[in-house]
């Protein structure tokens, strides 16, 4: 609270010199000062550009499962001691000059080196003493898988489209861009994405509808005589083309459009047309045969489209190259998918003969991949070359088990 001090009292003398200081004070004029200057404004600064962020970049793709390599003994292969190693030794030897470059097949690779490939006994000791089978069985718990077959077709073809030539075969389109998704994420590593450059963007590459439609100019490698056979060819991944009468030259696969793979087969089925039992190469050229008018639109249900190279044929009874670059050899040649299966490793194989139930055991080589090759028991066996390797290339849809065979020594 504020306190009230009372005034003491004054006397006359002082009220009147108090009141003439008053007056005096009231009619003194005080000069009127000049408001200070006040500083100019300074003018703002422009705010500092925002630095540029670097670009987020997606997340990568998630891996896919793996499966589960189970340790197992020799006595688990069945029909391990009745197959004729000889004839999958020559095979593995082609493997070993790509597995040799990795740590944990040096050793046995080189040893593999001295063993004598006419002697069984010679080459079954050496599998049974450095390697060691694992089971293979899917992230589902699933060990038993899908074992199909592939082969080498023949085909009639021309330099120019002429006559009956009319259906081409392309080589890798020059406006292709293909982008490696392991520069960026190098897990991803052997991982490409291809596309078309639009302005500066990538684009997805034309599928096979839009290919069959518009063509692909400038880029027709040869020219054959069967529509039909000219789709097959790129199931196959490989195949030769007669030329006339003195040429044969061999067309191997280089790229494909980056679209995904659909079975043709597999979309009869499910419209009707066929029973599972029915779509078999041979079951789907007769369903194409029978409905002519309806070809295209079947082949377009795959939009994946597979580009050709051409190589010279100088040795006919040699193989074509799979994904390992190696010669591939009938019945000991399997394509599987790497993401599952290491690429070059030998896998022993249980499952019956194509359209059968007569046994079909033995040591096979994954030296190739193809883009219906998808899960940890799935497996593509090469047949080699002719009539009767396409009759069962086209009849094998059998159900199957694996091992993988790696040295005892791998962790």
């Amino acid at each position: 609270m504020f306190k009230v001090r009372r005034s003491l009292p004054l006397s006359a003398g002082h009220v009147a010199a108090a009141v003439a200081a008053l007056i005096l004070s009231a009619c003194t004029t005080q000069p009127v000062q000049p408001p200070a200057p006040q500083p100019a404004p300074q003018p703002v600064p422009p705010a500092a550009p925002t630095p540029p962020q670097p670009p987020v970049q997606p997340a990568p793709p998630p891996k896919p499962a793996k499966p589960d390599f189970i340790p197992a003994a020799w006595s688990d292969l069945p029909g391990w001691d009745r197959d004729d190693l000889r004839a999958a030794w020559p095979a593995f030897v082609q493997s070993c000059s790509k597995l040799a470059a990795q740590a944990d097949w040096k050793e046995s690779c080189t040893i593999a080196r001295n063993v004598d490939a006419n002697n069984e006994d010679s080459i079954r000791l050496f599998f049974e003493s450095f390697l060691q089978p694992h089971k293979v069985v899917a992230p589902d718990s699933a060990d038993s898988g899908l074992i199909t077959g592939y082969y080498e077709p023949l085909l009639r073809g021309s330099r120019k489209k002429a006559g009956a030539y009319t259906a081409p075969l392309y080589k890798v389109p020059d406006d292709m861009v293909i982008v490696d998704l392991g520069s960026v994420y190098p897990e991803l590593q052997g991982k490409r994405v291809r596309g078309k450059l639009k302005g500066k963007r990538v684009t997805p590459y034309p599928a096979r509808e839009e290919i069959a439609k518009n063509g692909l100019p400038g880029s027709e490698l040869l020219w054959v005589d069967d529509p039909v056979e000219a789709f097959f060819l790129e199931v196959q991944g490989s195949g030769r083309v007669q030329l006339g009468d003195n040429e044969t030259v061999r067309v191997a696969y280089a790229d494909q459009n980056g679209r995904g793979y659909e079975s043709i087969g597999k979309w009869l089925v499910q419209q009707g047309e066929l029973t599972v039992e029915q779509a078999s190469a041979q079951g789907i050229k007769a369903w194409i045969a029978g409905h002519p008018t309806r070809m295209q639109e079947l082949f377009n249900v795959n939009p994946s489209f597979v580009f050709f190279r051409e190589e010279k044929l100088p040795d006919p009874k040699v193989g074509p190259r799979g994904t390992l670059n190696v010669p591939l050899t009938p019945q000991r040649s399997v394509a599987i998918d790497r993401s599952q299966i290491p690429l070059g490793v030998p896998v022993y194989l249980s499952t019956t003969q194509p359209a059968s139930d007569i046994p079909f055991q033995r040591l096979m080589l994954a030296q190739d991949t193809g883009g219906a090759i998808k899960g940890p028991i799935r497996m593509d066996i090469f047949f080699g070359f002719g009539a009767e390797a396409a009759e069962s290339a086209g009849r094998m849809k059998q159900r199957g088990n694996i091992w993988v065979l790696l040295p005892k020594l791998a962790r």
